[in-house]
């Protein structure tokens, strides 16, 4: 019986053991100690690697390793754009009739840029051989080009400045086509586009015909002389076609 009651007596104990301390109120954080000045609170070991380090604010420089790309540039780089060769003009002929201008023109054809037909009046009779330029647009423009002829050495010219070839450019006359073709050939090959003409009374029932062409650079004009059987070719200005 002593034995009973104080198994019975030992369960009482712990059941109000139990209840007080559930019921009893929780006991308040404890107060932090205050050190005093200049002294230094004491870190356990892994208390640091708890406490999280900060974390590095941003940075606008380039990491270490890292090149950054150069900005794209804005400048244009322009594209050297070879401009075209001038082209060369030529005057070959004459050529007796319209059929033998047709034929030649048509040959000369696939060989040039640009090829027309042009018919001049022949001398009945020659008095002799002009050298000149044929009129062009303006007084302006005839004076132009007699600066050129005075520059390029040449002095015997004058500009006809009234009547029907009006600002057209007198290079010399001879008495004979040899002396005159070889004026015309010294003033062609300073870039004077000089023709030749027989002095004389026109015979209506009698023309020449010429073909003028544009060419390129690379046109041979002795060759085509031979492959349309011209008499003659001359070299022209096509600043003045």
């Amino acid at each position: 019986m002593l034995v009973r009651a104080l198994i019975v007596l030992l369960a009482v104990l712990n059941l109000g053991a139990a209840a007080w301390w559930i019921a009893r109120d929780p006991l308040p954080p404890p107060a932090p100690m205050q050190l005093p000045p200049g002294v230094a609170r004491l870190q356990l070991v892994d208390e640091g690697a708890r406490t999280p380090a900060p974390s590095p604010a941003p940075s606008s420089a380039p990491s270490a390793g890292i090149v950054a790309a150069p900005p794209p540039s804005t400048t244009a780089v322009a594209s050297d754009v070879a401009a075209p060769p001038a082209p060369q003009c030529f005057s070959f002929g004459p050529f007796a009739s319209k059929g033998a201008g047709s034929d030649a023109a048509a040959k000369l054809a696939p060989l040039v840029q640009h090829v027309a037909t042009r018919e001049q009046a022949a001398p009945a009779s020659g008095h002799g051989w002009r050298v000149y330029l044929p009129p062009l647009p303006s007084a302006e423009q005839a004076q132009g080009v007699a600066q050129r002829i005075a520059a390029a050495g040449f002095n015997d010219f004058f500009i006809v400045r009234e009547g029907a070839e009006a600002n057209s450019i007198a290079l010399g006359r001879y008495g004979g086509e040899a002396a005159a073709k070889k004026r015309a050939e010294a003033l062609n090959a300073a870039g004077i586009a000089a023709q030749v003409e027989a002095l004389g009374a026109p015979d209506a029932a009698s023309t020449a015909v010429w073909l003028d062409v544009t060419a390129d650079t690379g046109f041979d004009p002795r060759r085509a002389q031979a492959t349309i059987a011209a008499a003659q070719y001359r070299k022209a200005d096509c600043a003045l076609r």
